[in-house]
């Protein structure tokens, strides 16, 4: 059965700036500085991109002294590849299934 696409996930990933930073914590976990150091993004603006990627479930926090380590939630983004590979699934299939004009 065919589920829906999460669009407020595609939402969250669609920025530049977060799927940046999706793609540098699925190398390897860092905290904000190495965040900042490797997007050239300014530390607040990053703060508030790194918020709305802890709310959608994306990424966990980890103190480590005064420092927070952002990880990434791999499941989350293997949920989102099952939709898409389920909508492509459905795909494959939509031109045996052709509606026809009234």
């Amino acid at each position: 059965m065919l589920t829906s696409v999460d669009p407020d996930l595609i939402r969250v990933l669609g920025d530049p700036l977060r799927l940046r930073i999706v793609t540098l914590l699925a190398r390897e976990t860092l905290c904000t500085t190495h965040l900042v150091e490797e997007t050239g993004a300014k530390q607040t603006n990053l703060s508030n991109h790194m918020k709305v990627l802890r709310e959608a479930g994306v990424v966990e926090t980890e103190p480590c002294g005064r420092f927070t380590y952002y990880k990434l939630k791999p499941e989350v983004l293997a949920g989102l590849s099952e939709q898409f590979a389920a909508l492509a699934d459905s795909a494959r299939t939509a031109s045996e299934n052709k509606r026809a004009c009234p």
